[in-house]
């Protein structure tokens, strides 16, 4: 079955695609982003969906619309949240231990979901830049991104455990998938590259809570896959049911 049948984007509207404007930080938790895709064939324009951290999509057909007022300001982080501060050290060195010792995953197999669940997990990036004026955002950073994917090649099902109306389900994905900032449309992805992210992190997220007995695990899953402007179809996760892995 053709995956582009069961994982569709959600709501898309065609907009103008921006010229070049500024970027903006992607520096601090709760960050307001959006989502966008670009369409290869037509320059000219753009599907979009505007995303937040608070969950809703808040679509503007017109490109010349003011829609700042309709997004909603970030939400605070989960209080009591397991927080990983990582700094230059951590990242030159490949070292996973600010995660391991602020979660207490040490190993992939020692996690229990439901509790991380509930908590939570958030980033804090303490990262000096060598030069003050460098502009790219944390997110364009070689170094910091191949700490993000180590980290993400151990616990590959992390993104179902982050704050996600923090905005740090964005921000991880931010570090995985290529990507260019825009002052109007935030991170704008790579649409193939996102929809390749979303398909692996819902067969992998799927399988994980049904294998430590979380209750709904297609809801939450969906969930996930929804925050990234995703749906997912009852036919995907079916298919995935009749072939399951042995573990993660």
């Amino acid at each position: 079955m053709d995956g582009a049948a069961v994982l569709k984007p959600l709501l898309p509207s065609l907009r103008p695609s921006p010229k070049h404007v500024p970027l903006f930080p992607l520096t601090g938790p709760g960050s307001s982003l959006r989502l966008a895709r670009r369409k290869e064939k037509r320059q000219d324009f753009a599907l979009s969906v505007a995303f937040n951290p608070s969950g809703n999509f808040n679509l503007s057909p017109f490109d010349y619309e003011d829609d700042s007022n309709r997004v909603a300001p970030p939400m605070p982080p989960v209080e009591g949240r397991f927080e990983v501060i990582i700094d230059n050290n951590s990242v030159q060195r490949l070292d996973l231990s600010p995660f391991q010792t602020a979660t207490g995953i040490t190993l992939p197999s020692s996690a229990k979901p439901k509790e991380f669940l509930e908590r939570t997990i958030g980033f804090t990036i303490n990262y000096e830049r060598g030069e003050a004026e460098d502009p790219r955002e944390l997110s364009e950073f070689p170094e910091i991104r191949l700490w993000f994917v180590r980290l993400d090649a151990l616990y590959p099902w992390l993104p179902v455990l982050l704050d996600w109306r923090a905005g740090e389900l964005a921000r991880y994905a931010a570090m995985l998938v290529p990507h260019q900032m825009s002052l109007r449309m935030g991170v704008v992805f790579n649409p193939e590259a996102l929809e390749l992210f979303v398909m692996k992190k819902v067969f992998v997220v799927y399988s994980w809570l049904k294998q430590h007995d979380v209750p709904k695990p297609r809801l939450k899953t969906g969930d996930m896959a929804r925050m990234l402007g995703f749906g997912v179809g009852d036919e995907l996760f079916d298919l995935i049911d009749q072939d399951p892995p042995d573990a993660y």
